[in-house]
């Protein structure tokens, strides 16, 4: 099988067991959002530790304490994706896996917002456009909701920001994965452990099937983000980025037709506003990857051509490039 061939295939993977998390998350119930989040916190630190002991991968650890301000930006991660966590087991829990949808819809339009205002980066006139519609889309919903869709917000512009401060770290999956869950650890273990106090924790008091379901929420959390890093090493941005609309799509037919929640007229103009929007990046993304291929091939054939001529006439020699130049 070719690298691209399994690269479309994790991330195909991934993205379907995101989409279909809700469903994963309602057989958690009666257990409440915190008591859900906790346990897929700790089980996933033990699941990763597992697989990182398999792999003999524990020496980064070292490496890492090292690092005060990569500590840092751990930490600034662990909150983003606890906010991001915590926030998509309370939509779901509560009869909103159509605003949880929305919020994954419209985090590359958040992703892009993010880049102009904490990366300094100068976006097309078409970005620009796909922010606009998506502002109005967000009307929209607003007028409908009766309220700002705060929900899909949230968990935009964490999964967002999140996603700024991995570029940044540069940790691999699993390795950042384990770091992060770590961190929020200890506030989950108190949690744990003062629910159970109190008699209130449903762990172990349910039935062994729904015991069995809370520990499995660590491997339903790593599995899908190891895929995910698969299918980043293997695959050009562009192809990942097209595969990334599979879970909300995915995660919106849930709402609708699993759980029947409602999508009125008003809801379904603001999701439409958030596809044109979404339409209008994705093309102007493939046209300008498109443009940045054809200019390095251009340039491979140009220094190609400047060897074949300069092998061809050993009297004479190309011109310094710019690096040679700028050194003299």
């Amino acid at each position: 099988m070719t690298p691209t061939r399994l690269g479309y295939l994790y991330g195909i993977g991934a993205y379907l067991l995101w989409g279909f998390f809700p469903l994963y998350l309602k057989l958690l119930q009666p257990s409440g959002p915190v008591e859900i989040l906790a346990h897929r916190i700790v089980w996933s630190v033990v699941f990763v530790a597992l697989v990182l002991a398999a792999l003999r991968n524990i020496g980064f650890l070292r490496a890492l304490a090292r690092r005060p301000r990569a500590l840092a930006g751990v930490g600034a991660a662990a909150v983003l994706i606890g906010v991001n966590w915590g926030t998509y087991i309370h939509g779901v829990n509560s009869d909103r896996v159509v605003e949880t949808a929305l919020g994954y819809f419209i985090n590359p339009l958040v992703v892009v917002l993010l880049g102009v205002f904490v990366l300094r980066e100068r976006l097309r006139p078409a970005q620009w456009a796909a922010l606009g519609v998506g502002g109005v889309a967000v009307a929209v919903l607003t007028v409908d909701y009766g309220r700002l869709p705060y929900l899909a917000l949230t968990l935009a512009f964490s999964f967002g920001g999140y996603g700024l401060v991995k570029k940044r770290l540069g940790l691999p999956a699993a390795e950042g994965l384990f770091v992060e869950s770590a961190a929020l650890a200890l506030p989950a273990l108190a949690y744990l452990w003062w629910l159970t106090a109190r008699g209130d924790a449903t762990f172990g008091a349910v039935s062994p099937g729904h015991t069995a379901l809370l520990v499995m929420a660590g491997v339903v959390t790593a599995i899908p983000l190891l895929m995910f890093a698969g299918a980043a090493n293997r695959l050009p941005l562009s192809s990942l980025g097209m595969l990334q609309y599979l879970a909300p799509i995915l995660q919106l037919g849930c709402g609708v037709l699993i759980f029947h929640e409602p999508m009125p007229p008003a809801r379904l103009a603001g999701f439409a506003l958030v596809w044109l929007a979404l339409t209008i990046f994705t093309v102007d993304a493939l046209r300008a990857t498109g443009r940045a291929r054809r200019t390095a091939r251009a340039a491979a054939t140009a220094h190609r051509d400047l060897a074949v001529s300069a092998l061809a006439s050993p009297g004479t020699h190309p011109s310094p490039g710019p690096e040679v130049q700028d050194r003299v």
